[in-house]
């Protein structure tokens, strides 16, 4: 592998994938085209993950704002998801791969969530890389929710309000059994976070690619790995040759 440290790999990648539209748009396609060439792009990343090494892989597939979009484009999204779940079951099966997800999960439409439950059954046991797609997801819902469920123990007289720690919200959010992300790459230029994982990545390294999504490939993201190994990681404490 090309000046990747195997010993300085982050553990996990968190993906924002931006550009899939503008993409499409540029070449005077239908939106949609877009987002199938961006999945295409997803099993490459995943695939090139698995290859050097990457623990866990997090990818921001449809956002909780994103049910604001056209309602031909999120059926469309939908099926490209159910079609992308089915085709790679084979693949993250050979290759060791689990399956997860994050979100409100319970508003995807019934058939996509069937889908998506059944190969998160049968990966389960896979145990070399897990993939999470972030599915109806917002950082600021999943707060929302966390903190819902810690004023449900309060109520209950199970918690006390001095029970609430960093440990404690982290144990009530979607990712409670994943670690926080070492590295964020966003596609498409753009220098936000667009509500993403927002407690999690509070001291990730962020790299950002002018690239849209569907033209960030292995070279890109091999590049943002490499990006990331010349960083020194401080976590708030000062360097000791300061």
């Amino acid at each position: 592998m090309p000046n990747i440290d195997p010993k300085k790999l982050p553990q996990h990648v968190a993906v924002i994938m931006d550009g899939n539209g503008r993409w499409a748009k540029m070449r005077g396609m239908h939106r949609v085209r877009g987002h199938e060439k961006g999945a295409e792009v997803v099993r490459e990343i995943v695939r090139t993950s698995r290859e050097i090494g990457i623990s866990w892989l997090t990818l921001y597939a449809f956002s909780e704002e994103n049910w604001k979009r056209p309602k031909t484009e999120v059926t469309a999204l939908m099926k490209l998801l159910k079609r992308f779940l089915k085709d790679e079951l084979k693949e993250m099966q050979e290759n060791g791969i689990r399956l997860n997800a994050i979100g409100r999960i319970d508003k995807l439409p019934e058939d996509t969530r069937s889908t998506l439950f059944e190969i998160i059954e049968k990966t389960a046991s896979n145990k070399d890389m897990v993939l999470t797609l972030a599915l109806s997801y917002g950082g600021r819902q999943e707060i929302i929710d966390a903190i819902r469920k810690i004023a449900i123990k309060i109520e209950k007289h199970s918690m006390a309000p001095f029970d609430i720690t960093e440990e404690l919200v982290s144990a009530f959010l979607y990712t409670a059994d994943m670690p926080d992300p070492d590295l964020l790459i966003r596609t498409s230029g753009e220098y936000r976070i667009s509500n993403f994982l927002l407690w999690q990545v509070a001291y990730t390294e962020i790299y950002v690619t002018t690239a849209l999504w569907p033209d960030f490939g292995r070279d890109e993201y091999l590049a943002a790995i490499q990006d990331f190994q010349k960083r020194e990681r401080r976590f708030g404490a000062t360097n000791s040759r300061e």
